[in-house]
């Protein structure tokens, strides 16, 4: 029986199309890995539980996994970010996912407790909080052995998972999906990247010759800020890490602190993780531009200080859906997407099912290589291994009809020796 809580069933037939769309874009996690999964079943008698955006994309990693014989268990990983034509149709493939768009954060817990309930095997996060419940409220699954290995999507999850590694406090073996080059290269950079686009839409906005202040410097926003400049806008990024500015400045963008942008920006994007990019404060909020879009694709919504934007402002009028004219005290006007959170997920349909397909190929492969290799696995922080990145790498080079050099036994010696000199 298929246990599930979703927003209408009725919307099914609708998220099989989407399904099926972001099917054909996902030839290694959808076809490659899918087919040979079905025949060998390395996942059979394996629960699987994730913590994901609940989209077409991720849709099609759930059901490859089911394919491979896991019994699959999903639930959101953020409150606006579940497309429930989606949600609906997974339930038509039997996979077991409490998610909708718009839950509370009580709802969110409580997808997450349901799914843990289930006792799985491996988890799958997106940002923490299914496998940091699992340590809090269901220690058992831990002590019992029940879960083998975990892994996560985020460069925020994996930020907060060294913390808890660092102070003795993670219990379970731990892949940091996301360091791995097949993800943070290609879903964060040029995912991210694309997602400014979504980001505004249906605000109408020109790009070109426009001030897009971006937030940070890193795997995300890099990609961010050269979609802008490509667009035509000039681009001032803002870093608290000397390195990243630097290679934002070499790079050609303008670099300063984010306070001195605040008069004459048109458009903030944050992708930080961190609290508070944008400082809560009167002084603050009086510095921003009348008419200024503030938007953030960062995992958490704390980096717009949204909870004091809202009780600061005078009036707050929804524009259209998931954006919000404030009206400040002093008469300016600031629009806030999607209440802080996602907002290429929540605006649109979050990164390209072509991208996604290596990080979910990853995922899926992950989830083989923990079941293979449970017995040696000890809890703490496990890079992914590099020859599961690169068979990643590979099979999405086979799909696209590209082939590359391969080394001779020769150079193979050569690069990995020390004998041979000048």
């Amino acid at each position: 029986m298929t246990n599930y809580k979703v927003a209408d069933e009725s919307l099914a037939e609708k998220g099989k199309e989407a399904l099926y769309i972001a099917e054909n874009k996902m030839p290694v996690t959808a076809k490659v890995i899918r087919e040979r999964f079905a025949k060998e079943k390395p996942l059979k008698g394996i629960t699987i539980a994730g913590c994901l955006h609940v989209t077409k994309e991720t849709a099609n990693l759930a059901r490859t996994l089911k394919a491979g014989g896991a019994d699959v268990w999903l639930c959101g990983s953020n409150p606006l970010s579940t497309q429930d034509d989606v949600a609906a149709a997974l339930v038509k493939e039997d996979i077991n996912i409490f998610a909708w768009h718009g839950n509370t954060d009580e709802e969110f817990y409580w997808c997450i407790r349901e799914c843990l309930k289930a006792k799985p095997n491996i988890l799958i996060d997106d940002g923490a909080d299914m496998i940091i419940t699992a340590h809090k409220e269901f220690p058992e699954l831990i002590k019992e052995g029940i879960i083998i290995g975990c892994q996560e999507e985020t460069t925020t999850g994996v930020k907060r998972f060294k913390a808890m590694d660092a102070a003795g406090d993670l219990k379970v073996p731990l892949f940091p999906v996301n360091d791995a080059r097949c993800k943070n290269q290609f879903d964060n950079e040029l995912g991210t990247g694309q997602g400014i686009v979504a980001a505004i839409y249906g605000m109408h906005v020109l790009f070109a010759g426009k001030n897009v202040v971006i937030a940070g410097y890193g795997h995300c926003s890099s990609g961010m800020a050269l979609r802008a400049r490509g667009l035509g806008a000039n681009v001032t990024v803002t870093e608290v890490d000397p390195i990243k500015a630097l290679q934002a400045k070499f790079a050609g963008f303008n670099v300063m602190p984010i306070e001195v942008t605040l008069p004459y920006a048109d458009i903030i994007l944050t992708a930080t993780g961190c609290k508070h990019v944008i400082q809560p404060t009167k002084e603050i909020f009086d510095k921003l531009k009348d008419g200024i879009i503030l938007g953030n694709l960062g995992h958490f919504d704390i980096e717009i200080p949204t909870k004091e934007l809202y009780e600061y402002a005078k009036e707050i009028k929804p524009v259209r859906s998931n954006v919000e004219e404030l009206l400040m005290p002093n008469g300016k006007k600031v629009y806030l997407l999607a209440k802080g959170r996602l907002a290429n997920l929540v605006l649109s349909e979050g990164h390209p099912a072509e991208v996604m397909d290596m990080s979910f190929g990853l995922q899926s492969l992950m989830s083989e290589y923990i079941v293979k290799n449970r017995d040696k696995l000890k809890p703490g922080m496990v890079d992914v291994p590099v020859e599961i990145d690169d068979r990643v790498g590979f099979l999405k080079l086979q799909s696209m009809g590209i082939e590359i050099d391969i080394l001779t036994k020769e150079q193979y010696d050569y690069i990995h020796g020390y004998a041979e000199g000048t």
